[in-house]
């Protein structure tokens, strides 16, 4: 990996495979990725909304994303199966929490 790029960016173990943050904070590239394709957010932006990143740290994420648009996509894939597993889940909760109150 580019030298630039590692300053920025950093893996971290406990996910397999480890995932890609910017380094020193809580947020994934794939999160700068949503913010930037999905949203519609400039670089300026995400800086502005979350002022602990540099305009640095985007590009490096976005840098990083164009090079392994695959593993990200397959993470970013994986956070919405995850979304809607937990969606259902709590649906089917609320469904039989309904029953009860009805059945009572």
């Amino acid at each position: 990996m580019k030298g630039t790029i590692r300053e920025h960016i950093e893996w971290r173990e406990g996910h397999e495979p480890p995932v890609p943050f910017i380094t020193g904070h809580r947020i994934r590239v794939q999160d700068i990725v949503v913010w930037h394709e999905e949203m519609r957010m400039s670089p300026y932006e995400i800086v502005y909304n979350y002022p602990g990143i540099t305009l640095a740290d985007v590009y490096a994420a976005l840098a990083y994303y164009h090079d392994n648009v695959g593993e990200i996509q397959l993470a970013l894939a994986e956070d919405v199966r995850f979304y809607e597993k937990g969606r259902r889940e709590q649906e089917e909760l609320e469904q039989q929490r309904k029953q009860q109150r009805n059945a009572s």
